[in-house]
């Protein structure tokens, strides 16, 4: 599989605190990558410097040969990356369907065009609650919306973080069963996932991040193979 997502060499600040230290990794066309660590170790950081959010200090962000570091985040959103933060930040005010809308943008050459009645499909319990004021869902149902608005952007690949964090076991499961659905229809996504069993589950490889540097990458199978890097950056003692 030929390499869609590349970051070189990232690093990022928050004011005068080095966060990020040349972090480095790819992610391939239709691939499902996840970016494990404990807290603090710089998941999220990575996620919001690829997207623009933290503005990186050094390295290369690069989407299919087009180098993104440094643009804002609606550029990079426009040009195919997709971002679904951990806080969802829906638009509480307005309703379900109106959010969806907001989400969309004009079909893109080689990845798939989502529609409405999709996301619905994915998720019927926002299709029974479209025309409801969306800071009145659960929690639950406020992630579902942030993914689908994501998707409707038609993105090429999507940065997702933390999707299963606070939710039931029911809406875990379905959660992850979009997440596999939207990389088989050629999505690619770079999933941070604090649940070690999702994420090895769901992925292709893995990633670990640990004091803002990329420790360990791998297939799942080896990293279960590696009981040292578990028990140095990501078990809780």
């Amino acid at each position: 599989m030929a390499n869609l997502l590349e970051v070189e060499g990232l690093h990022a600040h928050y004011d005068k605190s080095h966060i990020l230290h040349g972090v480095s990794m790819v992610i391939a066309s239709g691939e499902i990558v996840s970016l494990l660590g404990r807290n603090g170790s710089g998941r999220s950081t990575t996620l919001k410097a690829i997207m623009g959010l933290v503005p990186p200090t050094g390295g290369r962000v690069c989407l299919a040969g087009r180098e993104l570091a440094g643009e804002r985040a609606f550029q990079v959103a426009r040009v195919g990356v997709a971002y679904v933060p951990e806080e969802r930040e829906i638009f509480a005010n307005i309703t379900v369907d109106e959010n969806l809308r907001i989400g969309m943008q004009a079909p893109r050459a080689g990845v798939p065009t989502w529609t409405v009645d999709q996301m619905f499909a994915f998720f019927p319990q926002l299709k029974v609650r479209r025309n409801t004021a969306a800071g009145m869902l659960s929690g639950g149902e406020q992630q579902m919306l942030t993914i689908c608005r994501s998707l409707l952007g038609n993105p090429r690949v999507i940065l997702i973080d933390e999707p299963t964090e606070g939710l039931a076991p029911k809406i875990v499961d379905v959660v992850t069963e979009v997440i596999r659905d939207i990389c088989r229809q050629g999505v690619s996504v770079l999933l941070v996932e604090q649940k070690l069993t999702i994420a090895m589950r769901v992925s292709q490889r893995v990633y670990v991040m640990g004091h803002g540097e990329i420790v360990f990458e791998g297939t799942p199978d080896s990293l279960r193979d590696a009981p040292k890097i578990r028990r140095d950056w990501l078990e809780v003692s």
